[in-house]
């Protein structure tokens, strides 16, 4: 018996013993087996590292990994397979195409990998865009995703040639010249791009804000991907490209947590220096009782002898942001200060000039 089976194993076919076919057919099942399996315990290990992490990020690359992983056992099974077979190269010259053939296989593997999460990530960062108020990142997010996709096809089609065999120097020298001719003829595009990506990336201002810069003044009404809407307080709409927006001073005047309010005034020069005190210490006061007044910082200062006036420098902030909460403000706190100065007797001033006229006699002269 013993003999029988070793004359089964020890015979050849295809100039290839049993036993070199069978150690083959059970690694091609162990391959098979274990492409099943360890995907599935593969993707059973991701939800349970996704389901204790608060990002989605590792959840993306997981599934992402999940089938690329298994197609490449299959590869790297039949791989050693074929290599178990020790197949003769007198009879099958062609082990050095299967090894090529496998490792190309493995590079469109790994395409196939990045590929999936270029996808993954460009579903997660599309949903994060849909909750922020700018339009930019929602299309900012499919270009770089089309982007990265054509510059992967390129790169993995240059490296599959390489291993083919072919030589791309030339054609890579050839893209250089055709990329740097494209360059030249839409920099002024590829300029707008940068300053979107830009103005993403830092955030200077968002849809709806109050912004000012040494040019205009408005209000953002879109930002679009190769230039920003600015309606402005004229009512008339001004289209900024995003490359100079980005390279401007930006005054982003709804930041504030308050507004300012900054005015003097004037008194006239019949104030008695007891009245101006009693008039400085009023106006203190309706600045502390007023809901309005921010009590962080104000200034009430009697601080300029004026050619027709007695001036009080008044520096404080409303509580609110709001332009018509902050008028409403400003004018309380004003018609509070006039009460208050008719009630001391006090006149404000205005500009006036006193003249002094000197009169001269003239002696006469004897006449001779």
């Amino acid at each position: 018996m013993e003999s029988i089976w070793t004359q089964i194993i020890e015979s050849t076919w295809l100039d290839i013993t049993v036993a070199r076919w069978m150690l083959a057919l059970l690694a091609l099942f162990i391959t098979v087996v274990a492409q099943r399996y360890i995907v599935r315990i593969f993707h059973n290990i991701a939800q349970k590292i996704t389901s204790r992490t608060e990002t989605e990020l590792d959840n993306v690359l997981l599934e992402a990994a999940e089938r690329p992983a298994g197609m490449l056992i299959f590869v790297i099974g039949l791989l050693i397979s074929v290599h178990l077979l020790n197949l003769p190269t007198e009879t099958f010259p062609i082990i050095a195409l299967i090894d090529d053939g496998c490792r190309i296989v493995s590079i469109v593997i790994g395409v196939w990998f990045l590929w999936r999460l270029l996808e993954g990530l460009a579903v997660y960062f599309t949903a994060r865009a849909k909750q922020t108020e700018s339009s930019l990142d929602d299309q900012l997010v499919p270009f770089i995703a089309k982007t990265l996709k054509i510059f992967l096809v390129l790169t993995a089609v240059l490296v599959v040639a390489q291993n083919m065999g072919y030589s791309v120097s030339g054609l890579i020298a050839s893209l250089g010249i055709g990329g740097i001719a494209v360059a030249m003829a839409a920099k002024d595009t590829i300029a707008n791009i940068f300053g979107s990506v830009m103005i993403l990336v830092d955030r200077p201002f968002m849809v709806g804000d109050w912004i000012k810069t040494s040019q205009f003044e408005g209000v953002v009404e879109q930002v679009g991907f190769r230039s920003t809407r600015i309606r402005t307080f004229a009512r008339t709409l001004i289209n900024v490209p995003n490359s100079t927006l980005a390279n401007m001073v930006i005054d982003n005047i709804d930041q504030r947590s308050e507004r300012r309010i900054k005015m003097r005034i004037g008194l006239t020069y019949s104030t008695s220096s007891e009245q101006m005190q009693h008039a400085i210490t009023g106006i203190e006061a309706i600045l502390c009782a007023h809901p309005g007044v921010d009590q962080s910082y104000k200034l009430v200062k009697f601080d300029e002898f004026e050619d027709s006036s007695l001036s009080i420098f008044l520096y404080y902030f409303s509580s609110s942001k709001v332009w018509e909460e902050y008028l409403q403000v400003r004018q309380e706190v004003n018609l509070q200060i006039m009460q208050l100065l008719e009630g001391m007797g006090l006149e404000f001033a205005f500009p006036t000039r006193t003249l002094h006229i000197e009169q001269v006699q003239q002696e006469s002269q004897p006449t001779g």
